[in-house]
């Protein structure tokens, strides 16, 4: 099975970057954002493996965006390195903040994570002439001209760098570091591992994943907001379609991201006014009947059914 993944990894990818020759704008931008929050998925999980919760998600994601459009306007950089540029600042700026609150641990972590998208929201509304203030910054142009096929390949590509970065975590010996540490720090640092180290370094990978969707996002829309850019969708839709594919793993939040944004989409056409209440019903029935998520259900009834 080992073997054959890089040859399914290669026809999925091969599938998804032919995929603007046999359909429209429409399925383009919405595969976009489902790769976006895919991406952002992927990397609270990651996290989420060392046994710590984040909720700093839309943070780092809007000093990504933020990063991406200040130093193309200021400096005039391509787009493209902009945001490779504003996802090392969030990379950074996590490396920095995580070396002082990864001394935390559980719900402590988690609620100092949540509170940073607030804390960086009010920084960029307080400084107009570097950020725009609360109105935010225009953009001259959209990244591409606005070329739909060109922006698809853009995300398509953070998407695939945290499938590559997942798995990584899962098939080398950070996986068997990161579940030692979520199953008991004491063992792991009595076997040698240092804790610390791999749970800043963790943080900074994750977060400049975040950064590098955020500068993505931003210059794909040509704006950046501190309502828009660290809005809590970019922490909870994520979380949710985390839990709904399965968490520990990279299958699970890229189904849960497919599967989530599919169903969304097609509930905005549907009920445009109602859609968040039944799409909040649909992930509360699905983490009661799936709690170990899509993935880790399906593959339990799979290995039931050879046994037997």
């Amino acid at each position: 099975m080992k073997k054959s993944r890089p040859l399914f990894y290669l026809i999925v990818l091969a599938f998804l970057f032919t995929l603007p020759l046999y359909t429209g704008v429409y399925v383009l931008n919405v595969m976009g954002i489902i790769l976006i929050y895919m991406a952002l998925a992927l990397s609270w999980d990651m996290l989420l493996r060392s046994g710590q919760i984040s909720f700093g998600m839309a943070g780092f994601f809007g000093v990504g965006g933020y990063g991406a459009a200040l130093l193309f306007l200021n400096t005039g950089v391509h787009p493209l390195v902009s945001i490779v540029l504003g996802g090392l600042i969030a990379g950074v700026l996590a490396w920095l903040i995580g070396s002082a609150v990864l001394q935390l641990r559980g719900m402590y972590f988690a609620i100092v994570t949540l509170a940073l998208a607030e804390i960086f929201r009010v920084i960029v509304r307080n400084l107009p002439d570097l950020t725009g203030g609360p109105e935010g910054t225009i953009l001259p142009q959209a990244i591409f001209a606005g070329n739909s096929t060109y922006t698809y390949w853009l995300v398509l590509s953070v998407a695939a760098l945290s499938v590559a970065v997942s798995d990584i975590f899962r098939n080398t010996r950070i996986h068997f570091a990161l579940t030692s540490i979520r199953n008991d720090e004491i063992v792991a640092k009595s076997s040698g591992i240092d804790v610390f180290k791999y749970l800043v370094f963790l943080f900074a990978v994750t977060s400049a994943i975040q950064g590098v969707a955020g500068g993505a996002y931003a210059h794909i829309y040509g704006f950046v907001s501190p309502e828009g850019s660290f809005s809590i969708d970019f922490t909870l839709l994520p979380i949710a379609m985390a839990l709904l594919g399965g968490m520990h793993s990279t299958w699970g939040p890229v189904v849960g991201a497919v599967v989530l944004g599919v169903v969304s989409e097609f509930l905005k056409l549907q009920i445009p006014y109602g859609h968040l209440m039944v799409y909040g019903i649909i992930i509360v029935v699905a983490i009661l009947f799936f709690p170990q998520g899509i993935v880790g259900t399906v593959g339990q009834r799979w290995k039931k059914t050879v046994s037997h």
